[in-house]
């Protein structure tokens, strides 16, 4: 997908607060002294009286988003991912998701491809604790053009909302007629015979990518873009699992308690077939370029290819 554009999701958010920004007076923004980075400097600029920078205080953050929802304001709160849904856990529980409470959190540089920055910043953990959250909504778009209608999505939507969003610049790959996106529907890209990866975030471009290797090695693999972490598209997992009879989970995040833990959590009680979690295997990232760190956490196209040849046929590189 080298010659696709490619747009980073945080761009997305940035962008879209803005047009909503436009149409209703009750959004307002709040951030914690990383408005350049999570992109909310594009809202600060176009609505200077509805932005609040909190300064470095999470926590905080989070208790004034609570105040200003309960008087009927809808806002937006935004920081890192490590800082969003790490440091300011308890408020996000007890002061937003405890009186379910109408805030929006966007969380932006999450995962391991926020790169250089390092093992502290790279938060491979954010959608497990934010699924466990009671009524706590958890939409990771796959590209720029899904993180404009999860955004939206989010803004109609009354209660708690936890949006991911990434560093690397991503392939577009919804930019095509038909797409709809809808909380809690996963979105088919492909049926498979033998396999369905179901995909999240920037991998489900990688899970596209990957699809014709396994072709050439005979196995016929469908794909599924699943944004919407919880609440799952059971539907949509059931029926895969019935069909391919093994399931491949893909996800820029921990093994444990992601998609891979609602995925495989769900088949074992309703319909228990073989699970592979490709993601984050229970380590700390380490510093260096996304792309590269990607490449050696085995999440690149041919690592996702490696991994799921093996798991569908026995067959491993070194044999």
């Amino acid at each position: 997908m080298q010659d696709v554009k490619q747009i980073a999701t945080r761009e997305s958010y940035g962008n879209t607060l803005v047009e909503l920004g436009r149409e209703n007076d009750r959004i307002v923004v709040l951030d914690a002294d990383l408005a350049g980075a999570t992109r909310t400097a594009y809202f600060k600029e176009a609505f200077p009286g509805r932005h609040i920078d909190c300064g470095i205080a999470e926590a905080n953050m989070m208790g004034i988003a609570a105040g200003l929802a309960s008087t009927g304001m809808i806002p937006f709160v935004s920081s890192f991912a490590m800082f969003a849904a790490g440091r300011a856990f308890e408020q996000v529980r007890n002061s937003i998701g405890y009186p379910h409470l109408n805030v929006k959190i966007g969380a932006t540089h999450a995962g391991i491809s926020v790169g250089e920055d390092g093992a502290t910043h790279q938060c491979n953990e954010d959608m497990a604790l934010m699924r466990m959250i009671p009524g706590m909504v958890v939409l990771n778009p796959s590209d720029a053009v899904e993180a404009r209608e999860a955004v939206r999505a989010a803004a109609s939507y009354e209660g708690p909302v936890y949006l991911r969003f990434g560093r690397l610049a991503v392939p577009v790959i919804n930019d095509r007629p038909g797409y709809q996106f809808e909380i809690g529907k996963g979105i088919e890209f492909s049926q498979g015979d033998d396999i369905t990866l179901i995909a999240t975030g920037l991998m489900v471009a990688k899970a596209l990518e990957a699809v014709p290797l396994l072709a050439e090695s005979g196995i016929h693999a469908g794909v599924i873009n699943m944004h919407t972490i919880k609440p799952l598209d059971q539907e949509m997992i059931l029926k895969a699992a019935k069909r391919t009879g093994k399931i491949a989970v893909l996800e820029e995040h921990s093994v444990i308690g992601g998609l891979g833990g609602a995925v495989t959590e769900f088949l074992s009680e309703h319909y228990p077939v073989p699970v592979k979690r490709i993601g984050i295997n229970d380590v700390y990232g380490q510093s260096g370029p996304a792309c590269d760190l990607l490449r050696l956490y085995g999440l690149d196209t041919l690592g996702i290819y490696v991994q799921v040849k093996e798991f569908v046929m026995g067959w491993c590189p070194l044999q």
